[in-house]
């Protein structure tokens, strides 16, 4: 039997190793879900295939669609900004808290000064009862003395914390702040789709102004909106456009506009990002080191669900840092399949993702206890 020689170079570049193959159990992942968390899993795509042999794909679009994919099985893991307890979700499906991040409050407003909002303050703005960026309540939040926390860092950059896993203080600074705000009138820029973000800020406005914003959370906007959002007097001014990179675009097109996006979306659209007011009257950029002293304070139940603290008085607490959690099966039919999808929450909460890719992103690094809980979960993948 002839051999050709094409097939005897191709056998003898075999056996030295000189072709590139794909490992026999190499996995290409199909992932959805939450558009929030999309700029991080990207960003570490190609450093994960290199330290692995699986590859992913991953399509953002929102929380909504990755949790109806995963009653259907589309795919292999799913993302989600807020906890799925629908009845259809099924008894192995967890939640690991994979990305941790800001919701920033983002606007239009010609200045150099950093614009700092109280909870009360940004409630009355996006409920529509606040409709000028000279209203005396901002004026408040924005001519006053707040207090800049400084934390200690580890040598790896994150924060050191006590033994009850709260953040040491290295310094604290009063600040006093004078911002002349102009009489301007304020577009308002919502989510107008199903959005885990949305369900994130509005259970931030209920939990922190119940008086102004009565609703519960909810992942549509205007469902939670505490009054109806179509009445004539909100027409033009509170207006909805569908996705983060919708919500910034449409404000950085709109002059004294408003809205709430991820951080990574500011600079892209030319908008400005406000520091939040905490209850400890602390006025905190929407950063890595805010969000983590924010985490820290959080509570988690068995599901791998967080609760946060949107009382705490830690002092340099960002009280909009959030969690992205990946939805993965403990009863995966495919050994290869679950395998691949461990390795991947790993890689995204070790610090060649979380840290090395992330925060330059405007993303924020999973520690201490909370980095324990997730591998915990994690660890139930299978």
């Amino acid at each position: 039997m002839r051999v050709s020689k094409l097939a005897k170079v191709a056998s003898i570049a075999l056996a030295f190793g000189l072709v590139a193959t794909t490992p026999a159990h190499a996995a290409n992942l199909q992932g959805s879900g939450a558009s929030f968390p999309a700029l991080l899993i990207e960003a570490c795509k190609a450093p994960f295939a290199a330290a692995t042999s699986h590859t992913y794909t991953y399509a953002s679009s929102s929380s909504g669609t990755g949790q109806a994919n995963s009653d259907k099985s589309i795919g292999d893991f799913w993302m989600s900004d807020g906890a799925y307890t629908a009845s259809t979700k099924r008894a192995s499906l967890i939640h690991v808290p994979l990305v941790a991040a800001p919701i920033a409050i983002l606007h239009n407003v010609p200045n150099s000064k950093t614009l700092q909002l109280s909870a009360e303050t940004v409630a009355k703005i996006f409920a529509g009862e606040i409709t000028k960026w000279n209203d005396p309540a901002i004026v408040a939040d924005n001519n006053r003395s707040t207090t800049k926390v400084v934390y200690m860092k580890n040598s790896d950059g994150s924060l050191k914390k006590d033994a009850k896993g709260d953040p040491i203080v290295l310094r604290t600074q009063k600040i006093t702040s004078t911002f002349i705000l102009p009489d301007k009138k304020i577009t308002v820029v919502y989510r107008s789709d199903s959005s885990g973000t949305t369900e994130n800020f509005t259970n931030y406005l209920n939990k922190s102004a119940p008086t102004v914003w009565k609703n519960a959370k909810n992942k549509v906007f205007s469902a939670g909106f505490p009054g109806n959002i179509n009445d004539s007097a909100n027409l033009g001014r509170i207006v909805g456009a569908a996705s983060s990179t919708g919500v910034a675009q449409l404000a950085g097109k709109t002059p004294y506009s408003i809205t709430y996006a991820e951080v990574n979306y500011a600079k892209a659209n030319k908008l400005k990002i406000a520091n939040l007011i905490n209850v400890a009257g602390s006025s905190v950029a929407p950063d890595s080191t805010g969000v983590s002293a924010f985490l820290a304070q959080a509570s988690q139940d068995a599901n791998g669900w967080l609760t946060y603290d949107y009382k705490t008085t830690e002092k340099g607490a960002y009280p909009l840092g959030i969690v992205s959690y990946l939805l993965a099966d403990t009863k995966y039919p495919d050994k290869t399949t679950a395998a691949a999808v461990t390795e991947f929450a790993k890689f995204i909460l070790s610090s060649k993702c979380s840290k090395d890719q992330g925060e330059a992103l405007g993303f924020s690094v999973i520690d201490g206890d909370l980095l324990k809980k997730s591998l915990a979960q994690v660890a139930k993948i299978g």
